[in-house]
């Protein structure tokens, strides 16, 4: 495992539905790792008085994983494992317009998200915050299927396992800093050797530099035909745990609403898709 961490931060937001457990479970790996900050924001749009306990369960988990004592201290979190946990509400009556806001005050490098059924993203975003969002920070977004076939971490033991990564890669938007993520991806979360196809749809693909080491090893595929039939065949044929794609900066995330490529992907996804504003 490379000691250079993936991200520096993690947001989670949740609404303390069972359905984002996964997210949570992925959100709190990825924190230990780097031994890095994890802030786990709740909107609370009726104004009700605040359950602290509704928030997902850190400690619980942590002793579930093995990684803590049972029955220990709050404080243990940071002191045995280095994870500095945050617990935040806000108060709104649109969720995703909140956390947008939030964002922008206090910028995080990863916003871990659970999506839902064929919306393919939570039912609390809507377009007309989409800019917002995606002009904080230039946030990554990690969107987690609930009915993902495969995944990259266990919430019952905490175990990760990264064996395959698919990048779709053309000339525009540049994939230059997906594939510098993926290649980060193999380092801290692959268990041996992780295989990372490079799909091209289409005849002339992008200058790659293919890359072979201990720990990855690289190879460009071409297709030609429908780009997210072709992107999900793939996922498919190389059993991919992460799908890394390119988002053109800040209209990435306003794309996703609108039928784009990245959209439709996610609807349909066997495993996460992490997706990398350029």
């Amino acid at each position: 495992m490379n000691s250079r961490p993936l991200v520096r931060n993690v947001l989670l937001p949740t609404d303390f539905s069972t359905g984002s457990d996964a997210a949570f479970a992925y959100a709190l790996a990825l924190a230990l790792l780097g031994q890095t900050a994890l802030t786990l924001l709740h909107v609370n749009r009726k104004g009700e008085a605040t359950d602290w306990a509704q928030y997902p369960a850190v400690r619980k988990t942590l002793e579930r994983w093995g990684l803590l004592d049972e029955g220990s201290a709050q404080s243990d979190v940071y002191k045995k494992l280095r994870v500095r946990i945050d617990k935040v509400e806000l108060k709104g009556a649109f969720t995703a317009a909140a956390i947008a806001k939030f964002l922008e005050v206090q910028p995080h490098e990863l916003i871990v998200l659970a999506t839902e059924g064929e919306a393919g993203l939570p039912h609390w975003f809507s377009s007309s915050i989409a800019e917002r969002i995606a002009t904080a920070a230039k946030t990554m977004a990690l969107f987690v299927p609930q009915s993902a076939r495969r995944g990259l971490v266990s919430l019952d033991t905490g175990a990760y396992a990264l064996r395959n990564i698919l990048v779709p890669v053309d000339h525009k938007p540049d994939c230059g800093m997906a594939l510098v993520l993926a290649k980060r991806a193999a380092e801290t979360l692959g268990q041996s050797r992780v295989a990372i196809t490079l799909l091209h749809i289409g005849n002339a693909p992008p200058p790659l530099q293919l890359e072979d080491s201990m720990s990855l090893t690289m190879k460009l595929e071409q297709r030609t035909g429908d780009v997210v039939t072709e992107i999900l065949a793939a996922a498919d044929r190389h059993s991919a745990d992460l799908i890394v794609m390119p988002t053109e900066g800040a209209k990435g995330f306003i794309e996703m609403f609108s039928g784009s490529t990245t959209q439709q992907v996610l609807r349909r996804a066997p495993c996460p898709v992490l997706a990398v504003p350029v």
